[in-house]
This record gives structure tokens, sequence and C-alpha cells, in this order.
């Protein structure tokens, strides 16, 4: 494999990147859009999207270095580079099990900034000694402070299921970040990231003046890669990937598309890439699910067992209002804000009347990754032994072997225990769905997302599956229902064998129990 060009692949540092010679996505328009007013910031974007990089290109124009900027879209815009004094805190690279180990990050970063700054020993706690600080700073240097907070919410993200850790995390964090808002006058720049928008942190309680442009049209590029920047940056790379994977051009683009393309941050703007993904697979040559497998917070899948949401909802889309899910409000049990915040659903419509968002999957490397990820906390079967069901099940339905998919199918519905779900019928047909899902990665699904559709229509080479579940009623009843609805319709000119299966659940044994095919 032959290494064309630098990529910037797992690169933070804007200054690493430029003075290496790594390729740049340019996006300091952008930036400049941003630091030419005093308007305080937030910046919602899943992990691994860029927000790193985006405050260290902040810090570096602070910094004053117009040596960085040089070719870029910025140095013709800025005319006078100046410095400032900056305070840059990352929560990002900590672990925080305790109210100590938040106490001690801060107290740390606070001592760094004091070290340059000065210290008064009057000053006691967290709050206190960020206002000394930014106090100081700004009267040694003449200049109003510019201060960069990376990832805000970790401390509260991994502890969502702790709510005694919880409450104390926040309390700590809404007194160190309302400092902010009274030293207002003090401050040239602020600029905040996370993942999640939390309504119970200060920082947009108190911070009323923060502004919150996660949702903002203007910035929806601001973070990941245009198809556009796409193929204006990376063209050579591409060109790579394809020869390697033997396909054209064309079709590298497209597979790059269907795998890491589709998220969507603001209504009618434009599909963004995952940016972690496009660099590790234009590194590697070869395509996998690289965002994916950097971890899945386990606090999701929690969240969705715990609220009981049906997945099948999000067959059509997701539907939520406006006020709603822009932020995470802990006690609603719903989950569908911080999954959509987490990078696991996008935007897919918006109707304005309503004020009703559509949230669905963006691509798929997250629909069968969130899918397979989800599938032990529905059934207690590992994430490899469901890829294993999954390759069994393709090969016994692509034998034309009905009767052997639904004994493989029960063996698959054997490990669930009883405990996991009260509602018996909703959650198999949730179990269902994640089968078909992580099946349609492989041949084409569909799953009953309107009234007149079958409950699954599997299809292959040389095979048409029909099939309907009855949970009350008869596998005749179901088999019945295939015919009288005239499920099989749609298919009956598309030369391909046609299969209509019936199959009733067997409460008692929770399980499937009988099955005809016609």
């Amino acid at each position: 494999m032959e290494q064309l060009r630098k990529l910037p692949t797992g690169i933070q540092s804007f200054e690493v990147l430029r003075t290496n010679g790594c390729l740049y996505v340019d996006k300091t328009a952008l930036v400049y859009q941003l630091v030419s007013t005093p308007v305080p910031y937030f910046l919602s974007r899943p992990r691994r999207f860029g927000k790193s990089l985006l405050i260290s290109t902040f810090e570096a124009y602070f910094e004053g270095r117009k040596d960085l900027f040089e070719g870029l879209a910025i140095e013709k815009l800025e005319t006078k580079w100046e410095k400032y004094p900056i305070l840059h805190l990352d929560l990002s690279g900590e672990e925080y099990d305790s109210i100590k180990k938040l106490d001690s990050f801060l107290s740390l970063n606070l001592g760094l900034w004091e070290d340059q700054w000065g210290k008064d020993e009057r000053e006691k706690t967290v709050s206190q000694r960020l206002k000394g600080v930014i106090k100081r700073a700004y009267q040694q240097s003449g200049k109003r402070v510019v201060v960069l907070i990376d990832e805000y919410d970790k401390p509260l993200l991994e502890n969502i299921l702790n709510e005694k850790l919880s409450k104390s995390l926040r309390n700590k964090l809404k007194a160190f970040y309302g400092v902010l808002k009274g030293t207002g006058k003090y401050l040239r720049f602020i600029f905040l990231t996370g993942v999640t928008k939390f309504t119970q942190v200060s920082v947009f309680s108190d911070l009323n003046q923060l502004t919150d442009i996660s949702l903002w049209t203007d910035y929806s590029e601001l973070c990941g890669i245009t198809r556009q920047e796409l193929l204006d940056t990376f063209t050579p790379e591409l060109q790579a990937l394809a020869k390697q994977n033997d396909m054209t051009f064309d079709e590298a683009v497209h597979a790059m598309g269907e795998r890491y393309d589709g998220y969507h941050f603001a209504v009618n703007s434009t599909g963004m890439f995952n940016p972690f993904s496009v660099l590790n697979t234009l590194s590697s040559e070869q395509f996998d699910d690289y965002w994916f497998q950097t971890g899945t917070p386990t606090f999701l899948a929690n969240l969705l067992t715990q609220s009981d949401y049906d997945l099948r909802r999000l067959v059509d889309g997701a539907r939520m209002a406006r006020t709603d899910f822009a932020e995470y409000k802990a006690d609603t049990g719903n989950p569908i804000p911080l999954i959509y915040q987490s990078g696991y659903l996008t935007i897919l419509g918006y109707q304005p009347k309503r004020e009703m968002y559509t949230l669905g999957f963006p691509n798929e490397e997250v629909r069968y990754g969130f899918m397979k990820f989800l599938s032990p906390y529905y059934t207690t079967v590992s994430d490899d032994d469901t890829a294993s069901y999954i390759d069994h099940f393709l090969d016994e339905l692509e034998a034309g072997d009905v009767e052997g998919f639904l004994n493989s199918l029960k063996v698959f519905f054997a490990g669930i225990p009883y405990e996991l779900s009260d509602d018996t019928e909703r959650h198999y047909q949730t179990i269902f769905y994640v089968v078909l899902t992580l099946m349609g990665k492989f041949v084409q699904t569909e799953v009953r997302s309107a009234h007149g559709r079958a409950d699954a229509v599997v299809k292959n080479n040389d095979y048409i599956y029909v099939f309907e579940f009855k949970l009350t009623d008869t596998a005749e009843a179901a088999l019945r229902q295939i015919d009288e609805k005239e499920y099989l319709l749609p298919y009956t000119l598309d030369g391909r064998k046609l299969i209509k299966v019936g199959v009733s659940f067997d409460k008692e044994k929770r399980n499937i129990g009988k099955y005809l095919i016609g």
C-alpha cells in the first residue's frame, strides 16, 4: 500500500497538522465568521467528529499564529493577527468516577493557569480561582480573555445512570461554568463543545447569553466533511482506495457515501461524512466500521432498555418535537435526544407547521453497528454470536431452507431471559427487528412500517420471502393474512421464487411455536 500524502488521521492539534504538511479540509472561513463576534458559543457534535481540532484551530487563531493559516481561506479575511490570553480546558482525557476526580482535574488546570497569571490565596474553591485567573489575565495582558472548553459534558455522560454522583458533578460544574457569566466584561470569546446539551447545567441557564449553534444551517458544515470537500481534498486517495478494492472511482465514492455520509445537523443541510471513518478508510485503503469500533457508550443501550423504547419506530424515522430533541432532560425517560446527539441518529426531515423532526440512522456503519451493539442487551447473545447467527440465517435463506432458518431463529430466541421485558409482544418484535436489520446488511429486507405490509420481506438472488408473525393468533391466521392482503402481489412479476411463511409465537415457551410455509 502506497501512502500518497499525509493524512491527519487521529491528529487533533491544528499546529501539528499544519506544521507536518497534512491534508486539511479548510473550515477557516467559518472559523473567521465565529471569531469576528464576541458572542459566546456552544456546539454539540458526536464524538470523534472534529470538535477538538476545531477548538485547537480557535486556539491557534487567538495566539496570533498567522503562519499556520497560510494558504487558507482566513488568510484573505483577517487583516490583523492579535494574541490573546487563552484558557483552554479539555475534559475528554479523564475518567470521572468520583467528585474528587473532577475536583482534582479542575484544580490541576487552574494551577497551570495560576502559574502564568498569578494566584490569590484567598481564592479557595475552583469557581473562585477561575474568576480570579480570568481577572488577572485580563489585567496583566491588557486583552480580554479567550475561554475554550472541549467536551464540557464528559463527566456527566460517564455517570448519567448514577443519579447521586451525577447530581454532585452537575452542582460542581454549575458553579464552575457559571463563572463565565459573571466575568463577561473580561472575556473576548467563549466556545464550548460537547456531545449533548444538559438542561440541568447552568451553562445553559445562568449563562443565558450562550448561543447554541448546534442546529444552525450556517454552521452545519463546521465539523465533518461534505461530499464536495471529500472530492476536492482527497481524490488521489479515493483513486487508490478504488484500485485497492477493485472498484471504479465512482463505485468507491458511492461506497464511502453509503457507509459514512448522511449526517445532517440542520434542516435541509448538506450531508456530512464522518471524518474519523473517512480518514481511517483512506489511510488503510479498507472499508470498515472505524467510528463504531472506537466504542459505543453502554449507557446508551441501558437508556434504551430501561425506557423500553420501541426500536421499530426507527424504521420510518423517530418523530420528535423541536422543543424536546435539542437538549437532554434526564427525567423524561426519553433516550432519543441523547442518541441523536451521540451520532447514532440524524435529521431526516422537519415539518415546520407541526414543529416536528424526523430522526433516523445516517448510514450503514451506524445502522448495522448500532443494532449489533444492542443485540446483547435484548437477548444476552454476544456480538460475535449474533454475527454467527446472522451468517447462518443468510445461508439457510439463500438455500431456500425456511425450516432451517426458523429453527435457527428458535435457538436465537431461546437465549432471551424471561426478566428482560414485561412487554413480551413488543420485546419479541424488537428482537426480530434487530435481526432483520442486521440481515439487511447483506440482503434486501423490509420491516413493516405502515398498515397493509407484511411483517417482513427478505430478498436474495433466488427467493423472495414474505413473513407474517402472530403473537396472539395462529400460524394459519398469519398465512391467511398474507393471502387476503395480497402481500405477494408486488413481487409476482419479479421472476424469483416466492415463499410465504406464517408464524405463531408460543407465549408459554417464549419462542416460535407453529409455522406454515406456502
